[in-house]
Parts: C-alpha cells; sequence; structure tokens
C-alpha cells in the first residue's frame, strides 16, 4: 500500500500574501495567533520544538522527507497553482525537483481555484487576489510545459507509464475534455502513455465516469462532512457579551461518526481513499470553524488500518492522507508539541 499525503507548500513568504496580508505573512500566521474557543479546544496548535520552519531554509525538506520515509509514507502530494502562466507558492517543490539527493515520490494537485482572501480566513464576501483563468491551446501548452520537467523526473509518481495529476475542481475547467486530450498527446510526445488523470471529490464532483477522467479520491474529510456534521447557531462575543466557553460555539463533526461514515462508503478500482488526521480550521476563520471532536492518534491509526485493508480489498495500491502539513486546519501528521510523534507512529503501526 503506498501513502500518499497531501502537501501545503505556504510555509514561506511569497509577494501575493506580503501584499495582501502585511509583510511576513505564511500559514504559521494564522497558526500562531489561533486561540481555544471553548474549554478543552485544543488551540493553539505548536509544532514540535516550536519549530516555525521555513521552507525556503535549506534542510527543511530534507527533514520532513526522513521523517515521513520513517513513518512508511510513500509520497507526498503538493497543490499547485497556476494564474494563466502566473506562478504561486512554486518554489519548495522546485527546490525538491533540482535536490536529485533526495529519494522520495511525489505529484501535483491543480488547486484550481480563484486565489482569495477567506481562504486565508478573512471573514464575509471572498475578495478575489488572483482569478482563475483556463484559456485556450496556448496556454494548455505552457502549463504542459511547466509540468514536463517534472513529469520526466524519476521521482514523479506515475501509473502504468502515466503521471498521475489531481484536479481539485475538475468542474470547473472550461473545455476540460479538450485540454486534457491536448495534454495526453504531449505526454505520448514525450514518452509516456498519457496523462493519469484524478478528480478530486469534494461535495458532488461526481466525474469520474468521463473517459478523460482515469480515477476519483474523495477528498476527506470534506467529502463527508456535511453529511454527518451538527450545525448549531454561532454565538459571538458582540452578541452574548462574552465568549460562549463550550463547544457548541463552534460548528463541529464526530471524528469517529465520519469515519464510520467513510469507511462505509463503496469503492471500485481506481476510486481512492483518503484518510484524515484531524480537522479545525479555526486558525483561518474563527467562530465560522469547523472542529472535528474526539481526535487523537490511537483513533487515527484504528480508521487507517481499516482504510488500507478495505483499499487492498478493493484493489487500490494508492490511499490518501489528509494532511502531511495543514497547520491552518489543524490537519497534520508532522510532530507537534502535544502529541509529539504518535501520529506518525500510527502510519507506521497501521502498514505493519
Amino acid at each position: 500500500m503506498k501513502l500518499i499525503a497531501m502537501y501545503l507548500p505556504q510555509f514561506h513568504e511569497i509577494p501575493e500574501n506580503n501584499n495582501a496580508w502585511g509583510e511576513g505573512f505564511t500559514e504559521w500566521t494564522n497558526v500562531r495567533k489561533a486561540r481555544p474557543l471553548f474549554l478543552g479546544h485544543n488551540q493553539p496548535r505548536i509544532p514540535f520544538h516550536k519549530n516555525y520552519y521555513n521552507l525556503l531554509e535549506n534542510g527543511v525538506m530534507e527533514k520532513q522527507i526522513a521523517m515521513a520515509k520513517r513513518a512508511g509514507i510513500y509520497g507526498f502530494c503538493f497543490y499547485h497553482y497556476w494564474f494563466h502562466g502566473r506562478m504561486v507558492l512554486e518554489k519548495p517543490v522546485r527546490m525538491l525537483l533540482e535536490n536529485k539527493k533526495i529519494d522520495f515520490d511525489y505529484c501535483f494537485s491543480w488547486a484550481n481555484e480563484p486565489w482569495t482572501k477567506t481562504w486565508h480566513g478573512a471573514g464575509g464576501n471572498k475578495e478575489i487576489l488572483i482569478p482563475q483563468t483556463y484559456g485556450g491551446e496556448e496556454e494548455w501548452k505552457a502549463h504542459y510545459n511547466y509540468f514536463r520537467d517534472y513529469f520526466i523526473d524519476e521521482r514523479y509518481i506515475k501509473v502504468d507509464n502515466r503521471p498521475m495529476l489531481l484536479f481539485y475542481r475538475l468542474r470547473n475547467i472550461s473545455r476540460f475534455n479538450d485540454m486534457i486530450r491536448y495534454w495526453n498527446e504531449c505526454a505520448r510526445a514525450d514518452g509516456f502513455s498519457g496523462i493519469f488523470a484524478v478528480s478530486m471529490n469534494k461535495c458532488r464532483e461526481h466525474v469520474e465516469k468521463s473517459r478523460w477522467v482515469n480515477g476519483s479520491v474523495d477528498f476527506e474529510p470534506g467529502r463527508t462532512r456535511e453529511e454527518v456534521m451538527n450545525r448549531t447557531n454561532l454565538l459571538r462575543p458582540k452578541e452574548t457579551g462574552k465568549l460562549l466557553w463550550n463547544r457548541f460555539a463552534v460548528n463541529s463533526i464526530h471524528y469517529k461518526r465520519l469515519y464510520k461514515k467513510m469507511i462505509n462508503t463503496c469503492h471500485e478500482k481506481n476510486h481512492f481513499r483518503m484518510a484524515f488526521v484531524d480537522f479545525d480550521d479555526s486558525p483561518r476563520r474563527g467562530l465560522r470553524a469547523v472542529v472535528a471532536r474526539g481526535a487523537a492518534p490511537g483513533r487515527f491509526g484504528k480508521y487507517l488500518k481499516k482504510l488500507i485493508q478495505l483499499s487492498r480489498k478493493e484493489g487500490n495500491e494508492y490511499l490518501f492522507i489528509n494532511a502531511w502539513n495543514e497547520w491552518g486546519e489543524g490537519n497534520y501528521l508532522e510532530p507537534d508539541e502535544k502529541y509529539g510523534y504518535k501520529y506518525l507512529k500510527q502510519v507506521r503501526r497501521a502498514l505493519r
């Protein structure tokens, strides 16, 4: 079983974020300022030994990959951002590409959504900082040429000689069939058998039956949480005079109930499962957050083991984990001050 962990590259400064949020903004900015919203709320999340790393510093990714390999992680799936040729957060994976000494597999998930302020935690209506466009053949060619450097890398994950490429919002891509057909032609010209296109099923994506889509993966917990989430009225300080110090201050999901629903959902060949570590996006969204209740390393390990067993029965060799480092969503395998390396140890145990 090959476990692929989703990887967020927003742990270094970029001009786009500095212009929108002020100098020095990274994902750590939201993580550091988080505060508990109710009694027992596990916030703020503090990385082990207070290691608020910068992904552009030498040695940081090497240490991450060494930890991942010890735990049995097969590879990372890096979020990829492309806005009409404009690159955002592309430097960490470029450093990996150029460092051939790092023996670790990886692939891309194209996060094809507009770059907005609400994605980083601002309230109210979405303020679009960079619009998402798709263009025609000229742009498809430029985009494929960017991917090409990675596809030809021996470490890039391939299925039957086809580079694996995930699409976050596949239904949003205008002329998707024409674009993926063109990319398949380019890939075959480069000696591949085409592109192994994977749709990330979030909510009602349901595009896996398209002839141009080779597989799908349920994006958890987003895929399932709407069905099991307890909705409550959000009581805000200005309405109550003080913060409501109990778990009903925010919307919540039952960790156990959510996993039970995920486990009982049928999957077929090339319909990949996804485990998730935890979920709490209050660092980004405050009282608009959704918080998982009952998450713990032992429970995660138990459910991961079950998902591995199911994936094997279904004939799938890949299983995704959300995530390696989604600290702004409380969803990470990396060690922290509360649990240390316990989540990574559970991965190792589940694989055994």
